[in-house]
């Protein structure tokens, strides 16, 4: 006697959905994966190692005095702390509303700034400003206890985050006032601007970091 064989129902196969695109897998559960979630939990981690890169780095300066007690390998580690946070530039169009503020300094390279090869008591122990006014395209740099020494500057923009800087007037002790040379000028590259930090880079290779 032959032995029957069990019939299977095949099959149906998968349908398009309205769109035209098939269902998304779902999990274990039955609940549906949501395609947006990896690239939201991405952009989160992104974000948070942005802000832990920011705290690292205001921990790595502090101390420096702005950068004049700042060794070779402090120069380098912070140098490449302001690289990484860089590649990250929340801000793509830098030169607007947003750069314009008092930026304090916090680090820089700049030994004209710093004062490095004048005695101590002639550098500039108080805070260290610079007022930017993007809508003018002006700028000014103010040292404060103990010479009150200033200079103002216009910008003009050479691409979305460069500028040109033309230096217009020193002041010595913020009243006497001297027509600076046309020679006085340089460029300046925002490389990083966010709420309260921001990053920038010299035409002679000086880095400045500021806060506001």
């Amino acid at each position: 006697q032959e032995r029957r064989t069990k019939k299977t129902k095949p099959t149906p196969p998968r349908t398009m959905g309205a769109t035209g695109v098939r269902p998304q897998a779902t999990r274990a559960s039955g609940a549906r994966i949501n395609p947006f979630t990896s690239l939201f939990k991405r952009k989160e981690s992104s974000e948070a190692k942005r802000l832990a890169l920011k705290d690292n780095l205001r921990a790595r300066i502090k101390g420096t005095g702005r950068g004049v007690t700042a060794s070779q390998n402090d120069r380098a580690e912070i140098d490449a702390m302001c690289a990484q946070l860089e590649r990250m530039n929340p801000t793509k169009e830098v030169l607007g509303p947003y750069l314009s503020a008092d930026w304090l300094l916090e680090y820089t390279t700049s030994d004209s700034i710093l004062g490095t090869r004048r005695p101590f008591f002639l550098r500039a122990n108080g805070p260290i400003y610079q007022t930017i006014r993007a809508e003018k395209l002006e700028a000014r740099n103010q040292e404060t206890w103990p010479w009150f020494s200033a200079v103002e500057a216009t910008l003009v923009p050479m691409s979305k985050n460069k500028v040109a800087v033309q230096f217009q007037t020193f002041y010595i002790g913020s009243l006497i006032p001297i027509k600076a040379p046309p020679t006085a000028r340089g460029e300046l590259e925002i490389t990083y601007l966010d709420e309260d930090l921001r990053i920038s880079r010299g035409d002679k290779g000086n880095l400045f970091v500021l806060s506001r």
